[in-house]
Order: structure tokens, then sequence, then C-alpha cells
């Protein structure tokens, strides 16, 4: 799943190439991605992009009406306030970008697009396809007049990379009695972190994900936020300046223990572990994270003594 890093510079490649641009077309090509009927999908068409953001893990949109001296009599917006596109692109969604206004229809069955959208600017064109991998599609887009109207953006918790995210305010979230691992992965308590960056995040930080976030000392507390951030800042670097279709590899090419389970770690030689569950894994280093002991996996505890 796409994860901070990824969407930032998702977004700001998307900023560079859309902002200015008219949309010109929108095509939904999976009804059930989109989550919202009014205000209506073409209610888009003939909009200015104002700008490309992101929120947790959320691609946002931010579209205005065109002046009433260059609509012309074609645009389909409505609205005369600001409408969002607000994307989540779940775990396997992905932005395709092509230099033309797409001509056909979104295909159906196999090449799964959820939505297509055709835009303008100087006379250049842009075509973006919402495409999702997988046989579960839960890609969502919803098209909102203010961003709170989507309820998964007003619950989430702070950005861990804002100026006012401090120690003291990352201090205040570690009383819940939760593994730290599942701390921060949850989108309610900090936004944007999945299961691949809090694999690292905690690998760098030398905490065992299994710890309860309550328990942490002052010195593990600091060093999971200074690495916290570190590791986000560092990944967001890495990813900068990358076309979508290489922004994946680029993630699995700067993980270090994430989905390398059996390989050596990179910081002390030891080989890497997994503990997996009913929809997901975790991977971690012994020697670096749990003082050499491995961690109970369902698949594999019996033999554990």
């Amino acid at each position: 799943m796409p994860e901070l890093p990824e969407v930032t510079a998702l977004a700001e490649y998307l900023d560079q190439r859309l902002a200015g641009a008219v949309i010109e077309q929108v095509r939904i090509g999976a009804i059930n991605a989109l989550k919202t009927a009014d205000p209506p999908y073409t209610a888009l068409v003939g909009r200015r992009v104002d700008s490309v953001g992101r929120r947790g893990k959320f691609l946002v949109l931010v579209t205005e009406p065109l002046p009433a001296e260059d609509a012309g009599s074609g645009g389909g917006a409505v609205d005369a306030g600001p409408l969002a596109v607000v994307v989540h692109l779940a775990l396997g969604g992905w932005v395709r970008v092509t230099d033309e206004v797409p001509k056909a229809a979104p295909p159906r069955g196999k090449g799964y697009v959820a939505a297509r959208f055709g835009f303008v600017r100087d006379g250049q064109e842009t075509g973006i396809d919402l495409t999702e991998a997988g046989t579960w599609k839960r890609l969502s887009v919803h098209i909102v007049r203010r961003l709170e109207d989507v309820p998964a953006l007003a619950d989430l918790g702070p950005e861990p990379l804002a100026e006012d995210f401090t120690l003291e305010a990352f201090r205040k979230l570690l009383h819940h009695r939760k593994q730290v691992k599942g701390l921060l992965r949850d989108q309610k308590i900090i936004a944007g972190i999945g299961n691949a960056y809090s694999d690292e995040i905690l690998h760098a930080a030398k905490i065992s994900p299994f710890a309860i976030a309550s328990t942490l000392d002052d010195d593990a507390t600091a060093r999971l936020y200074t690495t916290m951030r570190r590791v986000l800042t560092e990944a967001i670097e890495e990813d900068r300046g990358h076309p979508p279709d290489e922004l994946k590899d680029e993630k699995r090419r700067i993980m270090r223990v994430h989905r390398r389970a059996g390989e050596p770690c990179p910081v002390c030689g030891d080989t890497i572990l997994e503990v997996s569950f009913a929809d997901s894994a975790l991977q971690y280093c012994p020697t670096c994270q749990t003082g050499g002991k491995p961690l109970a996996d369902r698949r594999t505890s019996k033999f554990l003594k």
C-alpha cells in the first residue's frame, strides 16, 4: 500500500503537472469506487485544478471554477466554490499517467481502471487512470465540497512530519496499551504510516514491534520519535522527482527489513525474521530489536521453546 513518502512524491509530481489545468473529462470505470453522489462527478468537468496534495495516505486534488469569461458554455461545473477529489489508493491502487486525454471509456475486467480523468493545460494534454490490482477492490474516490465530508479524513491523527508535531505531542500518544507496531499504523493516532514504514522505523530505532507503547521509557520514546521523522524524511527525498511508474520500485529498493525475511540484516548481519498475520506480515531483526529472541509466529510458535 502506498504510504506517506510515496503519496507525498506522487502528489508533488501531479501538482507540478496538473496545477492550472482544466478538467476536460471524468469517467468512472467502477461505480463501487465512487463513494459520493453529491456533487456529481460530472460537476468536475470544466473546472481548474488548484493543487494536488496529501493528507495521511490520501491524495487530495482541489479544483476551482473557471472565471465566467473563460468557462464558455460547455463546462459542467455547478458549484461556485472549491470541489476536492479525495483518493485512497488502498492496497493495490495506483496512478497511471499518459500524455493525452483518453478517448476510450475505462476498460472492464482485465486492466481494471476505477476512474479516468483528462486534463488540458496550455494545450498540453494529460490522462490520469486510477488503477487497482488484486481481487479485493478497495480504492475509493470521494468528490466533496469540504475535506471533512470524507469521514476517514476527518478521523485522521496528526501528520508525523508537521512542525507542530513535537516530541511532547508524540509522547502523549503513547499512553495506549497497544503494541507500538499497531500504534504507528493506526491512522487515527498518526496519519500516513503503514505496514512497510512501521517495520523500517522500528528496525532503525531498535525497538521490538511487540513492545507496548505505554511502557517505552523516555530514551526509547525520543529515539522512536527522531527515527520516525528521519526515516520518513529520507524516504521522501529518495522518492521525490520520480514519475509514478517508478515509485513502487523505489520504495522496494530503499526498504532494509520490510519484505526481506530470510535476508541478512544490513546492520548486524543476523537473519531477518517474519511474523505472519491473517492479511499482512511484519519483518524484524531479532539481534537489533528483540535481544536475539524470535517473536512468536502463529505458523511456527508451537515449535519455539
